[in-house]
């Protein structure tokens, strides 16, 4: 069935995000201003979730490095200081506008099955914690770093990695969000020693602002900086990860590290309102559901319901509840069942979609399931004009919960992201793009995202959240190139998210009762989303000035000069 013709009575089910993604961080300052205030400079700015990591990141700047550089201090750092989400053992992509050729190029790194994979584990998850090194996937986040910095960069590599090395040598704060993670994972952390030891001593979890070292990171990264990737898809710690997997189950090899390859692709791009619209291609099924719900929907008319009301919430649910049903039926890894994505979006398809939309009606979707969680997403803007949208993500929280014991390495749990037969059997096809195979990369939600006008960046996004992200950074780039928001209100703005376990649409608590009820006749079904872990990061271009906004849903950090 095609999603224009979704069925107005049907379930909704979307897998529930776990609640760890929604617990609330506290506000962290940032070097120059509350990340919360506005933010601007003219020189570079950076936007992350993380004050540690932002101020890694400004300070490469500030020594003259680029935005490719940045973005790689910040990626290792986040490894370190915001370890629920990142790290060595995870994966990601990147968008990268580099000033000099006004090009935009794509980066993905994401991690890949090993050749050995379990299928049948895979079919019947929930697995069991002493079978969670089934859900490792092959690491793709030290070649992806390093390949974009060899392609990019401009500071020597070690030079890149040494400030990562300091944060692990010296110490961080304990983040309000990683302690709230912490103590919401509590003693599942047990299951893996090196994680109980840093992060569970004596078993009560660290509180916020407890400062932290992690030596074992510290002398990967030492290794990392002088000898680059192969330290970690070469020899001893290649082994210590197959070891480690296998501990729990797992496929991993030292064969799939080392044939371990980063993926240069051709960015999703779409014309809009006068805007070029570039963000991540399959395997991001985030940015296939950005480029499909801005092609049914025109600034005119949204600029006429006005922004945060029923009505808007209504028409982006709708547009954002068929680009789901598009991403189930059609997304996977590209390399291995190719789809036709101009096809998808095409103007008469897209056409008949919106044709399909009514101001008093609710199209819901077949029920299916779909698991995806946690990621960082950062922006980094260098005085070049150099712009990098990145987004890492090692999935659960603390991955797989799996730790290499003398590296310090997490492993991922990625594979977790691949679509269960079962979870597709009411959307009219035998089997998901998205299925299970050795070597595919699973489907992901992340949409690092750049716009340009006449040729000049005006907007770099990216969220995190899981399968909250699409929702968020379309609603976001809206807020910003429709209603011309400000960068730091755009990214504040109450959000709608679509769909919910047994709602139509989950609305941020800041979203009024009278919105609630416009909604309610329209015929969504409303519930409130009580957590709050869907942060999205972005850096605005305007007038010669960069205004990087950090989303206080996990109270991000912005700076600029």
């Amino acid at each position: 069935m095609p999603p224009s013709e979704l069925p107005r009575d049907s379930a909704v089910k979307i897998g529930a995000l776990a609640g760890l993604c929604a617990l609330l961080a506290f506000s962290v300052p940032t070097l120059r201003a509350e990340s919360k205030t506005p933010v601007a400079g003219r020189n570079y700015a950076v936007a992350t979730e993380n004050a540690t990591v932002s101020r890694t990141a400004i300070g490469v700047l500030e020594r003259g490095g680029n935005a490719v550089d940045a973005a790689v201090t910040a990626c290792l750092t986040a490894g370190l200081a915001s370890p629920t989400s990142s790290g060595m053992g995870g994966g990601g992509f990147a968008l990268v506008w580099s000033g000099a050729t006004h090009q935009v190029s794509a980066f993905d790194f994401r991690e890949t099955a090993p050749r050995g994979l379990d299928i049948g584990a895979l079919e019947r998850r929930p697995l069991e914690p002493p079978e969670r090194g089934k859900l490792v996937g092959v690491p793709g986040e030290v070649i992806g770093l390093h390949e974009l910095h060899e392609k990019l960069g401009k500071l020597p590599w070690a030079d890149i990695v040494r400030p990562a090395i300091a944060v692990a040598t010296n110490g961080f704060p304990a983040s309000p969000h990683l302690a709230s993670i912490v103590s919401y994972v509590g003693a599942r952390l047990s299951v893996d020693a090196p994680l109980a030891e840093l992060f569970l001593p004596k078993g009560k979890a660290v509180v916020a602002g407890t400062r932290l070292t992690n030596p074992r990171l510290a002398a990967t990264l030492k290794r990392v900086a002088a000898e680059g990737p192969s330290a970690l898809y070469e020899g001893a710690i290649a082994a210590e990860l197959e070891t480690s997997a296998a501990s729990a189950g797992g496929a991993l090899t030292t064969r799939d590290l080392a044939e371990y390859k980063m993926k240069t692709r051709e960015p999703l791009h779409v014309s809009w309102e006068g805007y070029d619209v570039y963000t991540m291609g399959l395997p991001s099924g985030g940015g296939l559901m950005l480029a499909e719900t801005l092609a049914v929907l025109n600034a005119e008319e949204l600029k006429a319901l006005g922004l945060g009301s029923g009505a808007y919430g209504h028409l982006v649910g709708e547009a954002l509840r068929g680009a789901l049903a598009d991403r189930m039926r059609y997304a996977g890894d590209p390399d291995i069942q190719p789809v036709d994505v101009p096809k998808l979006l095409s103007q008469k398809r897209m056409g008949m979609r919106k044709r399909s939309f009514s101001a008093g009606i609710t199209h819901t979707l077949p029920a299916f399931t779909y698991l995806e969680h946690g990621t960082h997403h950062m922006v980094f803007a260098d005085r070049d004009g150099n712009i990098v949208s990145l987004t890492t993500t090692v999935n659960h929280p603390f991955g797989a919960m799996i730790t290499g014991p003398t590296s310090g390495i997490v492993l991922n749990d990625e594979l977790d992201d691949f679509t269960q037969a079962s979870a597709v059997k009411n959307l009219g096809i035998r089997e998901s793009p998205n299925r299970p195979r050795p070597f595919a990369r699973p489907v992901s939600s992340m949409t690092p995202t750049i716009v340009v006008k006449n040729g000049v960046p005006v907007l770099a996004l990216g969220g995190s959240g899981g399968m909250t992200i699409g929702p968020g950074v379309a609603q976001v780039l809206l807020a910003r190139l429709v209603f011309n928001a400000a960068p730091e209100q755009a990214v504040a703005e109450p959000r709608f998210m679509f769909p919910t376990e047994g709602a139509t649409v989950a609305v941020d608590p800041a979203v009024s009762q009278d919105v609630r009820a416009d909604l309610t006749k329209r015929g969504e079904t409303v519930t409130e989303q009580k957590w709050m872990g869907y942060a999205v990061q972005a850096i605005a271009f305007e007038g010669g000035k960069k205004l990087p906004a950090a989303d206080q849903r996990k109270h991000g950090s912005a700076l600029a000069e």
